[in-house]
C-alpha cells in the first residue's frame, strides 16, 4: 500500500490538465493531510473491505449454514438477500447521515454496529435470527461504503485523488471476488461461524481508530431537527422492495408469484412517491438534482454497467467451474484469484497510462479490455484447463482499474465538495443496482437458455444416430468392465449427464458473450464524457 502512495510523488498521475490560473489557486490553498488523517483514512478503507467482503462471503458456505440452522434451500438464500436489501436501502441515505453526524461519527458508529452484528450472526440460533442479524449487519455495512468515496474527494488535495481512487477501487473490485474464496476456505478448515467471527478484532480496531483519528468535517446537528421521515420511508420501501423482487424473482418464477407481484406494486408506488418528494421538498434526504450534472449522470451510468459486469461474472465463474469442471471451493478460488491479482498489478501502471492517454481513452481501453476478457471466457469447453481460464481473467482483471479510475474522476471531479457526500451514495447505489439487475437478468436467461440448449442437444442425440450409438456403446463397455449390475441403464444416465453438461457450457458461454456485448456497446457513450476542472462554487447539480 505504501508503494502506491509513494507513486503519487513527486509527479503524481493526473487525469486532465488544469488551466494555469486554476492550478495556481489550487497550489496556493492545497490541503495538507496530517498523519492522523492518513491513519483514519486507511482504517476506513479496511472497514469498507470488511463490508464489501461480507456481501459474498457466505455464498460458498450456504449449504453448511443451511444444515446448522435447519433451513430449506429456498429459505437459506435469505441469509444473503437480507444483507443486500438492507445495504441497498441505506446507501443513498449515507450522504444525509454524513452531513448530519460527520463522516467520523457515522463511520465509527456504522463499523461498531457492523462488528456487533457479526458476533450475533455467529451466535444465531435459527434462521429468523440469522436473517434479522444479517439485515442489520448489511444496514451498518452499507453506510460505510459510500463514506470512503466521499472522504477521498474531500480529504485529499486534487493531486492525490487519482492515487487514492486506485486504492479504493482495488478494495471495491477485489473484495467481492475474494469473498466466496475466503468463505469456502474458512468453512472447510474451521466452521461457518468463522465467516463472521473474523470481523470482530479488525472491526473493533477500525471503530476505535476512525473515532480517534478521522477528522474530515464537523457534524451538522441541525439536520437532525428536520428529518424527513416520509422521504426516508419511501426510499427504504422502494429500494428494499425492488431488490427483493430482483433477488427472489427467478426462484419465484417472476410474476407467476403473488408475492413478487405484490412487492413489484409496492416498489412502483413507493418509487413514484420517492421521486416526487425528493425532487420537490426544500431539504431532501437524497438530492436527485445531482443527476443534472452531465458528467455525474454519465459516471453513474458507467458505474451501473460496471456493477452488471462485476457481479454477474463473480456469479457465473464459480457456477461454471463447479458444474462443468467439478471443482471444490478451494480449487475454484485458485482459478478466480487471477482476476484479483491482475487488478492489483494494474494499480501500479494505470495512473501513468491515464496521465498520457487522458480519461476518455483510458476508459475506452478499460471497457474494451473488460469486454475482450469476457468474450474470451465465452469460448471455452468442458476440457478447458487452468490456462484457458487464466488469460481471459488476466485481461479482465487488468482492465478493471482502467474503468474504475476515470469513472470515479468524471463522477466526482466536477462536483463541488459540499455535494460529494450525497453524490457518493447515489454513485455506489447505481453500482449495486447494476449488480442486482444484472444478476436477475443473468439468472432468468440462464434458465431459459439452458432449456433451449438442452432441447437442441437432445434432438441431436437420436437412437438411430451413428455418433450416439458409438458413444452409448463405449459407455456400456466401460460400465460393463466396471462390473456394474445394469451397464445399459448406467450408460443412459451418463449420456443424460453429458448432455446436461454440454447444455450448461453453451448456456454460460452465451451469457459471457452477452456481457461482453454490453461493455462493447458502452464504448458508444465515451464521446459524451466531458472532463473539466473541479467546480469551486457552482452547484452544478442543483436546481
Amino acid at each position: 500500500m505504501a508503494s502506491v502512495i509513494k507513486s503519487a510523488s513527486p509527479q503524481p498521475p493526473v487525469l486532465s490538465k488544469t488551466p494555469p490560473e486554476i492550478a495556481a489557486a489550487n497550489d496556493a490553498t492545497e490541503k495538507t493531510v496530517s498523519p492522523q488523517q492518513w491513519i483514519g483514512f486507511f482504517a476506513m478503507v479496511f472497514g469498507m473491505f470488511l463490508a464489501v467482503l461480507d456481501i459474498q462471503i457466505v455464498a460458498s458456505s450456504l449449504e453448511q449454514i443451511q444444515a446448522a440452522l435447519s433451513a430449506t434451500r429456498d429459505e437459506i438464500t435469505w441469509v444473503q438477500t437480507s444483507y443486500l436489501v438492507a445495504e441497498v436501502a441505506i446507501i443513498p441515505l449515507s450522504g444525509w447521515l454524513g452531513r448530519a453526524l460527520s463522516m467520523r461519527y457515522l463511520f465509527a458508529l456504522s463499523c461498531g454496529g457492523f462488528t456487533v452484528m457479526s458476533l450475533l450472526c455467529a451466535l444465531a440460533w435459527d434462521l429468523p435470527s440469522m436473517v434479522a442479524f444479517r439485515a442489520i449487519q448489511g444496514f451498518f455495512g452499507g453506510a460505510m461504503i459510500p463514506s470512503v468515496f466521499a472522504v477521498t474527494y474531500t480529504l485529499f488535495p486534487r493531486r492525490l485523488q487519482p492515487t487514492m481512487t486506485i486504492v479504493v477501487a482495488m478494495v471495491v473490485t477485489v473484495a467481492p471476488t475474494a469473498g466466496p474464496v475466503l468463505g469456502g476456505y474458512l468453512t472447510e478448515v474451521a466452521s461457518w461461524k468463522t465467516l463472521f467471527l473474523i470481523n470482530l478484532v479488525p472491526g473493533i480496531l477500525v471503530t476505535v481508530i476512525t473515532g480517534l483519528f478521522l477528522r474530515v468535517d464537523e457534524p451538522d446537528w441541525a439536520l437532525l431537527k428536520r428529518i424527513d421521515f416520509r422521504g426516508i420511508l419511501y426510499i427504504v420501501v422502494f429500494l428494499g422492495s425492488l431488490v427483493f423482487v430482483l433477488e427472489e424473482g427467478v426462484r419465484e418464477e417472476w410474476f407467476e408469484s403473488r408475492e413478487i407481484v405484490f412487492f413489484s406494486l409496492v416498489a412502483t408506488a413507493a418509487g413514484i412517491a420517492m421521486f416526487h418528494r425528493e425532487l420537490t421538498i426544500e431539504h431532501p434526504i437524497v438530492d436527485l438534482w445531482a443527476f443534472r450534472n452531465r458528467n455525474f449522470a454519465i459516471g453513474c451510468l458507467f458505474s451501473f454497467i460496471l456493477g452488471i459486469g462485476l457481479y454477474s461474472i463473480i456469479y457465473l465463474m464459480p457456477i461454471y467451474l463447479a458444474t462443468v469442471k467439478g471443482l471444490n471451493s478451494l480449487q475454484i478460488g485458485q482459478y478466480i484469484m487471477v482476476t484479483g491479482l491482475f487488478q492489483f498489478a494494474s494499480a501500479f501502471v494505470v495512473g501513468r497510462i491515464a496521465k498520457k492517454l487522458g480519461p476518455r481513452l483510458t476508459l475506452a481501453l478499460g471497457l474494451f479490455g473488460f469486454g475482450l476478457g469476457t468474450l474470451m471466457n465465452g469460448n471455452l469447453n468442458h476440457e478447458a484447463g487452468y490456462w484457458e481460464f487464466f488469460w481471459p481473467q488476466a485481461i479482465r482483471g487488468f482492465s478493471l482499474m482502467f474503468c474504475f479510475l476515470p469513472i470515479n474522476y468524471m463522477t466526482f471531479g466536477t462536483l463541488p465538495p459540499e455535494e460529494v457526500k450525497n453524490a457518493s451514495g447515489l454513485y455506489n447505489l447505481m453500482r449495486n443496482l447494476g449488480g442486482a439487475i444484472g444478476l436477475a437478468i443473468t439468472n432468468t436467461l440462464m434458465i431459459r437458455l439452458n432449456k433451449e440448449h438442452y432441447a437442441v442437444l437432445r434432438e441431436a442425440v437420436k437412437p438411430g444416430s451413428t455418433t450416439t450409438q458409438a458413444l452409448l456403446g463405449g459407455l456400456q463397455e466401460r460400465f460393463s468392465d466396471a462390473s456394474l449390475p445394469d451397464s445399459d441403464l448406467a450408460a443412459l444416465k451418463q449420456l443424460y449427464r453429458l448432455v446436461l453438461r454440454e447444455a450448461d457450457v453453451l448456456t454460460i458461454n452465451t451469457l459471457f458473450h452477452i456481457l461482453a456485448l454490453v461493455f462493447f456497446l458502452a464504448l458508444l457513450m465515451i464521446p459524451w464524457v466531458r472532463i473539466a476542472p473541479a467546480a469551486s462554487g457552482d452547484a452544478g447539480g442543483r436546481r
